[in-house]
């Protein structure tokens, strides 16, 4: 799961969810799909926090545009 990419891990984190609501698995199957679901969202959290410390926004100033760092509001 690790290496899929961010877009794959939501797909499939979508694709859990809907599982869940149809309400259609066994207890143990329920449980095994929800804690799947806990994985890809925490590693989908980690991927956006890991790109929101890569976005550089570029400022317009006097002198052109210069390159910012990203600061996420907290």
């Amino acid at each position: 799961m690790k290496n899929e990419t961010f877009e794959k891990s939501l797909e499939e984190l979508e694709n859990i969810a809907t599982e869940l609501e149809r309400g259609n698995l066994s207890l143990e199957k329920s449980i095994e799909t929800f804690e799947k679901g806990i994985k890809l969202s925490k590693e989908c959290s980690e991927k956006l926090d890991k790109a929101e410390k890569k976005i550089n926004i570029l400022v317009q100033t006097e002198n052109g545009l210069e390159e910012e760092n990203f600061l996420a509001e907290e």
